[in-house]
């Protein structure tokens, strides 16, 4: 069976709310982290897998642990600026936000053996962590050949088989009655299960039967105009201004307790066992306007919120061999984090459309409490391959090559039975693996005094042609829009000053840049006969989100 068949059937199989709120980018973002720790692990670019002697390393390599000599506490606080800029087609928009953010603090305990050779010493470990922020605001304002309810429409038709047995739309007699908000219309979306979207659009006047006054299963945008010697409606229903605000909130902690142990100052040896919190807000609003002739001016208005919040659980395991004094080497391998997770949601929707009496329709999803929906993910896992080389006690070099398997990330209902069709025939066929190179030196300039740079290049999982926009994307629930990863980059400075031999501050300071494809929906391809037809095509919308970000780390060892 295709990609687009078994889709269309796992829409409809996976309803009751089962699958409203999960899809495979809802599962990508939660299996995403951030380039972030204390400040000497910032400026350097995050390539501790061989060099250890940072707290951070708990959170990649935690043999690193085991280059300890002392016990030490720190912590670390940052001041982020994150900056969006998008571009569709020439019309460009930006966004903002300053976040002040609480970022670590750890403890690592030294224990030595009194040996020389042998197990010279162990080390333990208990830290927090926010690997991840979520915090970002972004706007798209452009024009585009196609409208929300084109898309809407040609989600709700063409109820019937197809032609690899998948059953796909919504049967007018099935939608959420026009115009009205009550139980009535609960009662419509409960029998929806999780396709919502087409419902919310029939219910706000989005979209109509596509003969007038008739019941009928295949659709069309309303604000398209009546042709009425055909009894049909124009093929075109172009907004002329089309525009999305998104505001992102939330983050990522994770709490890891560490062990790590010294054999003959020669292997280094450390395990982490992980507990994460995750949770994450978006709440969007899309318009469309429409101008006519006479000088009136038709509306459409799209809503969404989605908040997700859960726990998960993983494990590090790593080495590290110091061959010379002047090379190190470390090998290190991150679980993928087990999450249960539970999505809150709603979508509402408005219409200012001169083709309806009255004019102004409005739908909404359920609420009083929100529909909710518990589900499990397991997220990508990772191996990270290092090499670090000493200069003395005045300078080093350190690289970290991470690959990441995002084919390994798995959706699957609170009860743990598996999303077959989504991890089969969506995760596994549009994700692959993502190459993260981290690079990192330092210099001592006095033996209280070091100055630091590093950069971080990490490349997108997505394969080519879905990243590209080839493949129809199926978001969940209400929320059409969406992102296609195209890949990060950093750079990083930073300086370390010790004022005595317990007490240390580091600075650092990073540019990132995410870049990315935004679509306020997706393309909408059908099979029949004569093969596959593109019915609403989308457009990339150009994003980059630039984040400089300020960290203080103040430490002492005892």
């Amino acid at each position: 069976m295709n990609r687009i068949a078994c889709l269309l059937v796992s829409a409809f199989l996976l309803s009751g709310g089962a699958a409203f709120a999960q899809g495979e980018l809802d599962a990508y973002r939660y299996s995403q982290t951030d380039l972030n720790g204390t400040a000497r692990y910032l400026s350097m670019g995050g390539a501790f897998g061989a060099l250890g002697g940072d707290i951070s390393a708990m959170s990649s390599n935690p043999a690193g642990l085991g280059i300890y000599r002392s016990s030490e506490v720190v912590t670390t606080l940052s001041l982020s600026s994150i900056k969006t800029k998008s571009d569709w087609n020439g019309s460009k928009a930006d966004g903002s936000k300053t976040k002040f953010n609480f970022d670590n603090i750890a403890y690592v305990g030294y224990f030595p053996t009194g040996n020389d050779e042998g197990v010279i010493g162990w080390n333990v470990g208990f830290s927090y962590n926010r690997v991840k922020n979520f915090n970002r605001n972004y706007r798209l304002s452009g024009t585009q050949n196609f409208s929300l309810a084109d898309y809407a429409a040609a989600k709700a038709s063409y109820v019937g088989t197809d032609n690899n047995g998948g059953w796909f739309g919504v049967k007018e007699n099935d939608m959420p009655p026009f115009n009205q908000i009550n139980s009535e219309s609960i009662a419509a979306y409960n029998d929806l299960g999780g396709v919502w979207l087409p419902g919310l659009a029939y219910q706000s006047g989005m979209i109509g039967a596509n003969k007038k006054d008739a019941n009928d299963d295949m659709y069309h945008s309303t604000f398209a105009e009546w042709d009425e010697a055909n009894q049909t409606w124009y093929p075109d229903s172009r907004p002329d201004l089309s525009s999305l605000e998104v505001s992102e909130r939330g983050a990522i902690d994770q709490y890891d307790f560490s062990f790590a142990t010294n054999i003959s100052n020669k292997f280094f040896l450390g395990a982490t066992i992980s507990v994460t919190d995750l949770n994450y807000r978006m709440s969007s609003e899309y318009t469309e306007e429409y101008y006519y002739t006479d000088g009136s001016i038709d509306h459409l208005f799209w809503d969404n919120e989605l908040r997700t919040d859960g726990t998960g659980y993983s494990f590090n395991i790593g080495a590290i061999i110091r061959p010379s004094d002047y090379l190190r080497l470390g090998v290190a391998y991150n679980s993928p984090i087990w999450y249960k997770l539970t999505d809150s949601y709603f979508g509402s929707a408005e219409t200012l459309n001169g083709n309806f009496d009255p004019a102004k329709a409005n739908g909404a999803t359920p609420s009083n409490p929100n529909p909710y929906t518990m589900y499990k993910l397991r997220t990508a896992d990772k191996w990270i391959f290092s090499v670090a080389g000493i200069i003395g006690q005045t300078a080093l070099i350190s690289l970290d090559y991470e690959l990441g398997n995002y084919s390994f990330m798995k959706l699957s209902d609170q009860d743990g039975y598996e999303y077959t069709d989504i991890n089969k025939d969506l995760i596994k066929k549009d994700f692959g693996y993502a190459h993260t190179i981290k690079l990192g030196t330092e210099i001592k300039i006095t033996p209280q005094f070091a100055i630091r740079a590093g950069a971080n290049w990490r490349t997108s999982p997505m394969k080519k042609e879905f990243r590209e926009g080839a493949f129809e994307v199926f978001p969940a629930g209400t929320v059409a829009h969406y992102t296609l990863d195209k890949g990060t980059t950093s750079y990083s400075v930073g300086f370390g000053y010790r004022f005595t031999p317990n007490f240390y501050m580091d600075l650092a300071c990073v540019y990132r840049q995410y870049k990315e494809d935004a679509y306020t929906f997706s393309k909408v391809i059908i099979e029949d006969n004569n093969g596959f037809h593109t019915l609403v095509d989308s457009e990339a919308i150009g994003l980059k989100t630039n984040t400089t970000q300020v960290a203080l780390t103040l430490g002492y060892k005892f």
